[in-house]
């Protein structure tokens, strides 16, 4: 939906643009409906004047979000949402899952991009965050991995999917005087250990679904920017 910002007034056969807010469309049309009202009561010039306001008010209501940039974030992934991962993630059981199910499970960073290998030093650094922890904290695979040294490596696992999109009215987006950032998407991590070729750890973790807004009012619109450009002043 396009979000919408002015209020339009007509008095004495004038027609002014007056306290400009940010509201949303019902909003908008409700004005529109009681300036055309107006307009109606007032003399021909009158008349003229405030359909060309609302011609104005018209546009600014069908400000396109369409034409507004969009990004998107997306790791290559053979999961298209965080479900997809997780329950690829959960056919591995430690102890018996192997590095050739692993490739079958399209967990292999040789065919698969996006996946690190790391080595039992990588794990230490992991796990081993300060001088206070000791192996003994560690879980039973982890203590296992980091203990084996070289017979141990790891997988890990950064996917990603996150959109982002500006909605909104376009005139007011380009102008600095409102702009509606929306976010969405996933993030998935998870971590393997392997001993000897066979899977002795496994974790996961992340964001199954992502849910932001993001709003920016500048009630003076580009001289408020070019005021902090020049002045240095955040306002």
């Amino acid at each position: 939906m396009c979000v919408v910002a002015a209020r339009f007034s007509v008095a004495a056969g004038r027609f002014t643009l007056s306290d400009a807010h940010y509201r949303r469309r019902s909003d908008a049309l409700s004005d529109y409906d009681a300036g055309l009202r107006q307009c109606r009561a007032g003399d021909e010039n009158s008349r003229m004047t405030c359909r060309l306001g609302m011609v104005v008010l018209l546009a600014l209501i069908a400000g396109c979000s369409s034409l507004l940039p969009q990004s998107k974030e997306t790791t290559a992934s053979p999961w298209q949402t965080f479900q997809d991962a997780q329950s690829a993630f959960d056919k591995i059981i430690p102890g018996t899952t192997t590095i050739a199910d692993l490739r079958h499970m399209k967990l292999d960073p040789a065919s698969n991009p996006n996946i690190a290998i790391l080595n039992y030093a990588d794990v230490m650094r992991k796990f081993m965050l300060s001088p206070s922890v000791t192996i003994s904290d560690l879980d039973d695979g982890v203590r296992m991995c980091v203990t084996a040294k070289i017979n141990c490596r790891g997988f890990e696992v950064n996917q990603t999917s996150v959109q982002k999109s500006r909605n909104g009215n376009v005139v007011l987006d380009v102008l600095g005087f409102y702009r509606e950032t929306h976010t969405a998407g996933w993030r998935f991590n998870g971590l393997i250990l392997l001993k000897d070729e066979v899977v002795i750890y496994k974790l996961t973790s992340g964001q199954p679904a992502i849910r932001q807004t993001e709003e920016n009012q500048n009630p003076l619109g580009p001289v408020q920017v070019l005021g902090s450009h020049f002045t240095g002043i955040t306002f």
